[in-house]
């Protein structure tokens, strides 16, 4: 049965941890077929990744983008098999876009497979090709949009290169994008401005900027040759915080997050106003549960990755327990 004012929201980069989903890999069947899929379409154990690490190689944007997206599907999958209530709205944070789509089946699970193993390789290789050097990422927290967007275009004007807004997750959180001395300089100019706290992130690809253009256009490519359909129920795109409904929407906007802002806290907002009253975070960890907290208090959120945790989110919706 499907709940109209239902979300599922799927993470992004970030969310990896060695051991995530320990339990359900170790006694779903469905979770274990989930990512012995993946590791056939991969070329390597991809389960033996994420329970044992190492966790240098589980943080290489190649192999975290599949192991993420595997994990979320895994999931759902299970959630399904559980006969737990469908989502009427479906949303993901950057990369977690891709595992909305699957879920709504706009893109095969074998294809998104291979898609997000090639955005990381894309991404990867323009974290190299910033110019004199290489891109990073830092969260900025209490400052508001239009704020930081004037210390970007500040710290642009000199010879450190060039930094932008590229996720606004909730508000006073905004993380900042772009040439590694750019995106220092901003954090100095927040912490003048009164900034709560400064957080250089552990990235080293200047995500979200126009420094990612030619991963988008490998990716415009790539996705040019994969069957794409249209998807089952509202999607809700991360740069325009708007719904996709047909497949050339969904090739637009998976190409366009690359280069563009993650509008969170408007999808979250707009996913609100059309009825969205309760979240189930499909993915491991709590971060968009704590986002969409601070962004709207009268949305129930839910999270947790164990079967007796997702059993707990499954009785809390639908009021009966399994």
């Amino acid at each position: 049965m499907t709940h109209s004012d239902l979300a599922w929201i799927f993470p992004g980069q970030g969310s990896q941890s060695v051991g995530m989903l320990a339990e359900l890999l170790a006694d779903s069947g469905v979770v274990q077929e989930t990512f012995a899929e993946a590791s056939e379409v991969l070329g390597y154990d991809l389960s033996q990744l994420v329970r044992q690490g190492p966790v240098d190689q589980l943080n290489q944007t190649e192999h975290t983008q599949p192991a993420l997206l595997v994990a979320s599907i895994a999931m759902v999958r299970w959630w399904r098999a559980m006969d737990g209530p469908e989502a009427g709205h479906l949303a993901g944070h950057s990369l977690g876009e891709y595992s909305a789509l699957v879920a709504a089946g706009a893109i095969a699970f074998a294809d998104a497979v291979t898609l997000v193993a090639f955005r990381g390789q894309a991404m990867a290789a323009c974290g190299l090709k910033t110019g004199a050097e290489v891109g990073c990422m830092a969260a900025i927290l209490g400052l508001d949009e239009e704020l930081l967007t004037a210390l970007c275009q500040q710290a642009s004007s000199g010879d450190d290169g060039q930094v932008w807004v590229a996720n606004l997750n909730c508000p006073g959180q905004v993380v900042v994008s772009g040439h590694a001395a750019a995106v220092s300089c901003v954090t100095v100019l927040a912490k003048t401005a009164g900034a709560k706290r400064t957080v250089m992130l552990d990235v080293s690809v200047p995500s979200h900027t126009p420094l990612m253009m030619p991963a988008a256009e490998s990716m415009a490519q790539r996705l040019s040759e994969i069957e794409v359909r249209n998807p089952d129920r509202p999607v809700w795109c991360n740069t325009t915080a708007s719904m996709v409904h047909n497949a050339d929407a969904v090739r637009q906007a998976l190409v366009a997050q690359l280069t563009l802002p993650v509008q969170w806290t408007l999808s979250v907002r707009a996913m609100a106003d059309a009825g969205v009253m309760q979240t189930v975070e499909m993915g491991p960890g709590k971060v968009l549960a704590g986002l969409v907290r601070r962004i709207n208090r009268s949305i129930k959120v839910f999270s947790g990755e164990t079967a007796r945790t997702m059993g707990r989110n499954i009785e809390s919706i639908v009021g009966v327990v399994i």
